[in-house]
């Protein structure tokens, strides 16, 4: 379900209908013919009627005033803000099991504040970087992170519209920078990511190698002209490297790698593990229209890896099953996707995903931890990177334009930015610099 559609869980943001942001703050008389029409309008769905009372509910017992005037008198009653925002800072740390003093309370609502903001600078520096200037938040609002006057402001005449729809959006970004936070903190993440770490270093990796050793390799490949397809690839030291000369449709892609043993033998293995930072975390409730991270964050723990062959795939996930069982764990694979064989395809859920993406996929249970891996061969990943349709980046712009998300962040009537047209632009800017 897009996070435009009337059932979408973020109704509250979305510049179309109701309880989207004015030319002016909402403060017609309770009988005016203003606010008849709007009263139509929002019994059209009954469903909204029910999210605007929960809204109104919520605003008011957090700014603790009883109607819309009051709020108003709270504009202006400058005295009463520092009063009642201690009060919404200890409502929000009991809401969110924030257990500490209030300053403590506060700290932790500015740097959901701070993850809110970075939301919008990740895409502002990505996925819409040539619209850097279109997009850029209102300097106020970015320094603004206590609740009560970001609430205020969404109510204060003397704002822009563009300013009130960003101080809404930073709240309800807020909010959800909250919920994970929470989360965060209920599942341990940060000592489990830790655990996972000393795992792989202690039984994974080959002991010949100190921690964080890797070898510098390079991959030269050929890719088809049509659809930037890789068709062979081949590994070069940094010497040898350095004495190529990339013609078209040639790609020259420095790796560093570690290794594993496998008897005798050492296989190579480059890797990348990540723990998904709050932002991206926010991003993908977004993306799945969902408030809670219990049920839309699943790959919280990840590993990439990338070997020479399929074997060498093999090879590593058996060599994961016995490294788990050293470490005193039985490893359980769950949710197995695997279109490395050729003519597979992938069946991928997401929006924005491609059936010729080639990769195996699966989640790994062990030692109290739920971990997400994506293992690619050479030529899987290279295609994985640069080729037509599948390619990373590519991807990242169709399933943040074709989920709604960039236009529920940036809607047309503040923004002026022609959706459709902006994103099959900018999957053409990824091209150009990917084949470049």
């Amino acid at each position: 379900m897009s996070v435009l559609s009337s059932n979408s869980v973020f109704t509250s943001l979305q510049q179309e209908g109701p309880l989207a942001v004015t030319d002016d703050p909402f403060i017609a008389g309770r009988f005016s013919t203003a606010t008849r029409q709007w009263v139509k309008v929002l019994q059209q769905d009954a469903n909204n009627i029910t999210k605007y009372r929960a809204l109104r509910s919520q605003l008011f017992e957090f700014l603790g005033v009883d109607s819309l005037e009051q709020i108003q008198s709270l504009i202006t009653d400058t005295s009463l803000h520092q009063k009642r925002s201690e009060r919404a800072l200890c409502l929000l740390g009991n809401m969110f099991g924030i257990d500490g003093t209030l300053k403590e309370i506060k700290n932790r609502v500015n740097e959901y504040a701070r993850s809110a903001d970075a939301v919008v600078n990740s895409i502002k520096g990505k996925i819409l970087a040539p619209y850097a200037s279109h997009i850029e938040a209102t300097n106020e609002i970015e320094v603004t992170n206590n609740p009560v006057e970001l609430l205020l402001i969404m109510f204060n005449g003397d704002y822009h519209k563009k300013a009130r729809f960003e101080a809404r959006r930073k709240l309800i970004l807020m909010t959800l920078a909250g919920s994970i936070d929470q989360r965060e903190r209920e599942t341990n993440i940060e000592n489990k990511f830790s655990d996972f770490l000393s795992f792989l270093n202690g039984y994974v990796w080959s002991p010949n190698l100190k921690i964080g050793e890797l070898d510098s390799i390079y991959l030269y490949s050929t890719h088809r002209s049509e659809d930037y397809c890789c068709t062979n690839v081949a590994l070069l030291t940094p010497e040898e490297a350095n004495l190529v000369t990339q013609g078209t449709g040639e790609k020259l892609t420095l790796i560093k790698r570690r290794s594993f043993s496998v008897g005798k033998k050492n296989i190579p293995i480059y890797v990348s593990i990540r723990k998904k930072p709050p932002e991206a975390k926010v991003l993908k409730l977004l993306r799945k229209n969902e408030k809670n991270p219990a049920v839309a964050v699943d790959d919280e723990l990840g590993l990439m890896a990338v070997l020479d062959s399929v074997s060498d795939v093999k090879a590593f996930q058996q060599h994961l099953t016995r490294s788990a069982s050293k470490a005193d764990s039985l490893m359980v694979l769950e949710d197995i996707s695997d279109t490395l064989v050729e003519h597979t395809k992938y069946r991928g859920r997401a929006t924005g995903s491609s059936d010729k993406t080639a990769m195996m996929k699966f989640f790994a249970r062990l030692g109290g931890m739920r971990v997400e891996f994506i293992i690619h061969t050479n030529q899987t990943w290279l295609n994985y990177m640069y080729q037509k349709d599948v390619a990373h980046d590519e991807y990242e712009v169709k399933r943040m334009f074709d989920t709604g998300v960039i236009e529920l962040l940036f809607p047309m009537n503040i923004y002026h930015l022609q959706h459709r047209n902006t994103r099959d632009e900018m999957v053409r800017f990824f091209r150009k610099q990917i084949e470049s």
